[in-house]
């Protein structure tokens, strides 16, 4: 019987995650090394590397240098989660979507926030501040800033038809995030804005995207009561 020959990584990714699941390897196995693995594939190995590293970044094999790569003793399902065009989300809900920009400007941060950005705390950057709306009613309260030497073109834009969200996406790659979720109490402001009671639970998303190195933008989200986040696993 001739081995099937595996043509690209993620038809090697469901042939490893197969075996895994089949327990052919189980838990805490040592797995074969990617020359090996290479040759019975019938593909390049780098091919076979691209799949390994991908089940690692899922919590199903455990990659260590010079040790190899072995099934994990204890599999960890991770959350998938996309960032969300605000739009499409209050929309999906079949509610109507609205935008109000509250405020755009070039100032220099907080020393917290130029420091988790990892730019100079003399550096001004972008600070957009603006209100989501679903059928008429606050939806989300959006507070960002916004690293314009990753991204220039900011500057020339006025985010008052467009939201930063949406066109950050467009206009701005990244390569991964941090993201922390957590509860706050409204301020007097928030909830002036947010149109809630003062000291109201409000569900919060910090986000700090990055293209490399380099900080693209940070932001915070506070959705009004109510608000419920779904993943997958």
């Amino acid at each position: 019987m001739t081995t099937p020959k595996f043509r690209n990584w993620q038809s090697v990714q469901e042939e490893v995650r197969r075996r895994i699941h089949a327990r052919e390897w189980p838990p805490g196995e040592l797995i074969p090394n990617e020359a090996d693995l290479a040759t019975e594939f019938g593909c390049a190995r780098a091919t076979v590397n691209r799949a390994l590293r991908s089940l690692a970044d899922s919590g199903l094999l455990d990659r260590r240098r010079k040790a190899g790569t072995r099934v994990a003793a204890q599999p960890v399902a991770k959350a998938t989660l996309d960032i969300a065009v605000i739009r499409n989300e209050v929309e999906e809900r079949g509610s109507k979507y609205g935008y109000q920009l509250i405020e755009r400007s070039e100032l220099v941060p907080p020393v917290e926030v130029s420091g988790a950005m990892k730019t100079a705390a003399t550096d001004t950057l972008l600070h957009v501040r603006a209100l989501h709306l679903s059928d008429d009613a606050a939806y989300a309260l959006e507070d960002r800033w916004i690293n314009t030497t990753v991204v220039p073109k900011a500057l020339t834009e006025s985010f008052e038809e467009v939201n930063a969200n949406e066109w950050l996406m467009a206009h701005a790659p990244y390569t991964h995030g941090d993201i922390g979720f957590s509860a706050v109490q409204a301020s007097p402001g928030m909830a002036e804005t947010l149109r809630v009671a003062e000291n109201s639970a409000l569900f919060a998303i910090d986000r700090l995207t990055w293209d490399h190195t380099n900080s693209v933008t940070k932001v915070r989200l506070l959705f009004t009561p109510g608000y419920q986040l779904r993943t997958s696993l």
